[in-house]
């Protein structure tokens, strides 16, 4: 039998299994991939928020990046929670070894509002992260977080993501799920525009979208796919997540990553 596709996300754990670690390995094996992790930062979390985090060592998250990578190896690579500027610096050292395509979710608050990455951390997020990118996909909180600009509407898209590909990335996907009206994203590399737009569906159990779209088009890249391709299988992909995600706990629920199979 042949082995399918490797994708490797270097991220945190979710407890409640919506977002995070559980949500990219779910999306990999939807999407046809072999997921493979690393993990950086263990959170106590479920519907309502987060309850507590911890990161992991340095040389914990070193270990097991060179254990996969040096033995199975990995055509595509995910970040997400990366907590400290040690992490950041470490993961992004990595990454920039490895000679695959990276996409990077610069994660910086949860769906709740509770912080993941330290406001120290920022700075190699922007020096050393995101030039090792294929694709970074910042939402416009995380925008606002690394560059100061604050999108209001669809035309500030463009501002941004000239914000964002300042800092190196070869395309980044501005997510503009914050605004109102329709779900628009758009794409870029400074030179082609891809606009993505989708319904937006009226459902409040969104939680590990960001999380999901990243290791979508991941694992789009990973099976050869071009980015303007895989990004927009992705956007397919999550919308059909968010349009199926359910109640769990007493707070917001998932995006359901086996939709497809319920469909």
């Amino acid at each position: 039998m042949t082995a399918p596709p490797r994708v490797l996300t270097v991220a945190g754990s979710d407890s409640g299994g919506g977002a995070g670690i559980q949500a990219d390995l779910k999306t990999m094996l939807a999407l046809g991939v072999h997921g493979m992790s690393v993990l950086t930062a263990v959170t106590a979390q479920n519907s309502l928020g987060v309850q507590g985090a911890w990161e992991l060592p340095v040389e914990a998250v070193r270990a097991q990046y060179r254990s996969v990578v040096d033995d199975i190896g990995v055509a595509a690579v995910k970040t997400g929670m990366l907590a400290s500027a040690e992490l950041v610096e470490a993961v992004a050292e990595l990454i920039a070894a490895t000679d695959v395509p990276v996409v990077v979710d610069p994660v910086g608050v949860s769906k709740h509002g509770d912080p993941l990455l330290a406001a120290s951390a920022l700075d190699s997020v922007r020096t050393l992260l995101l030039p090792a990118a294929t694709v970074a996909t910042p939402n416009l909180d995380e925008v606002a977080q690394l560059t100061g600009v604050r999108v209001e509407s669809e035309e500030q898209l463009r501002e941004a993501a000239a914000a964002v590909l300042a800092y190196g990335p070869k395309w980044a996907l501005i997510k503009g799920g914050h605004l109102p009206g329709e779900a628009v994203d758009l794409l870029t590399d400074g030179s082609d525009e891809y606009w993505l737009r989708a319904p937006r569906h009226d459902n409040r159990h969104t939680h590990g979208t960001g999380c999901t779209l990243a290791s979508a088009i991941a694992s789009g890249l990973a099976k050869g796919e071009s980015v303007p391709d895989a990004v927009a299988a992705a956007k397919e992909y999550v919308t059909g997540a968010i349009a199926a995600g359910f109640a769990l706990g007493g707070g917001i629920g998932p995006v359901d990553h086996g939709w497809r199979f319920r469909a």
